[in-house]
């Protein structure tokens, strides 16, 4: 088996390293944004394989480019070992950064010329990724698989029984993963994408799922709205924008209530969520039945993506006969809210006669009760104060052991009768 070698090349007078014609970085970001397979099939480099690809990775993982006085063209690590600091100081390391159609350009003082979709962009991703990072998780996956990926879990309700989560044109993986995880917390046991920006299945959602496997599993991703809510007959939409439509305004509460009545009905349900990046658009709210709307701070309304399906889920779950108050196990029952006894049982009176007996007795002999006229008002306060406490049977019998200890000491600390 040939095993590819890591070359130091040189691109825009830059040393560089390369593996087939493809930086390091390359192959990592293939790896690491698709399945591996998949990312080795699109790099086409003969001789790397899932065998031979750990040597890439851990020449990534491990900074070996530092060495090599080299880096990748996008990496964190090239800018700053360029001393760029700053978005002001990146413009002026390049000759000219066009933005979108070249209506607008940065001039700068060096000899390179860039092109970004928008300023904003720019904003987020002029300092580059952290490919030794990205490198480590590839190296994870190709040890031990995906996280969790022997988990299946299954649907909590039937087919139809729970409304559908619908994401607008979900455009990060992680995004989808998050909200599957969501998903599967609250019995929301349908996902469906339209038209998701970096394609379906994805790995990243997977990983991001941290579980979920059956939501992200069973997802389906719809070319269109249309085509994503042709099986529904209700349909709300979630945003934080009022709309001038004519539309019922529900908070979540009273739409996981109308849901359940329209489902019980025989009706199958959906819940929209808007694109990441700016919601909905009105003309996609206009083929909803509904808006609801999460109650939020005025000043600071947007929720992330994940966000918005759980406070939805949760209020889908809240009225739901299977919810459960954490989770239940072989060894743990479902809990109820309240006070939790476990095994324990409310002390009787009985219990707390006897400590009132035994700690008032102990107090007479230490002479506590000073002036004696005081005693009734102090007794009642400290009986008011114990039976207030609702002590358990068990920790009656703790409080009289502190007591006799208190009075009498323990072990070789025991005091002498007098």
């Amino acid at each position: 088996m040939t095993v590819p070698q890591i070359e130091i090349a040189q691109r825009d007078g830059m040393p560089v390293p390369a593996i087939g014609g493809r930086t390091v970085a390359e192959v990592v970001h293939a790896c690491h944004d698709k399945m591996i397979d998949e990312g080795l099939a699109a790099l086409a480099i003969p001789g790397l394989t899932r065998d031979t690809l750990n040597c890439v990775l851990g020449y990534c993982a491990e900074l070996a480019c530092e060495a090599d006085a080299a880096s990748c063209p996008g990496c964190k690590r090239r800018t700053e070992a360029q001393g760029l600091q700053t978005l002001d100081d990146y413009i002026r390391a390049h000759k000219e950064i066009v933005i979108g159609d070249g209506a607008v350009r940065l001039v700068g003082q060096g000899v390179e010329t860039i092109h970004t979709q928008a300023l904003a962009a720019l904003e987020k991703t002029w300092s580059g990724e952290n490919y030794w990072f990205w490198a480590r998780r590839v190296m994870r996956k190709l040890r031990h698989g995906i996280r969790r990926a022997h988990i299946r879990g299954s649907a909590m309700a039937g087919q139809g029984e729970s409304p559908a989560v619908i994401l607008m044109e979900p455009q990060l993986p992680d995004n989808i993963g998050m909200v599957a995880r969501a998903c599967a917390n609250f019995g929301l046991d349908s996902l469906r994408l339209v038209a998701p920006r970096d394609g379906w299945p994805n790995e990243k959602a997977r990983i991001a799922a941290s579980g979920a496997n059956y939501i992200i599993d069973d997802a389906v991703a719809y070319p269109t709205l249309d085509d994503a809510t042709a099986d529904l007959t209700y349909v709300v939409a979630t945003t934080a924008r009022q709309r001038d439509l004519r539309k019922p305004v529900l908070t979540p509460e009273q739409v996981a209530v109308e849901l359940r009545a329209r489902i019980a009905r025989g009706e199958h349900c959906g819940i929209l969520f808007g694109r990441e990046r700016n919601g909905l658009e009105t003309s996609e709210v206009v083929m909803a039945d509904a808006i609801v709307m999460i109650p939020v701070n005025s000043r600071f309304a947007s929720l992330n993506l994940a966000q918005s399906v759980l406070i939805l889920g949760y209020e889908w779950m809240r009225s739901h006969e299977g919810a459960s108050l954490g989770r239940v196990t072989t060894y743990e029952r479902p809990l109820a809210g309240g006070l939790y006894l476990n095994d324990d049982q409310p002390a009787t009176r009985e219990a707390m006669a006897g400590l009132f007996a035994h700690l008032e007795s102990e107090l007479d002999r230490l002479g506590f009760f000073n002036p004696a006229e005081k005693r009734p008002t102090i007794v009642n306060n400290l009986r008011t104060m114990f039976l207030r406490l609702g002590a358990t049977d068990q920790e009656v019998r703790t409080l009289r052991g502190i007591v006799a200890t208190l009075a009498k000491g323990k072990g070789q600390a025991r005091k002498p009768s007098t």
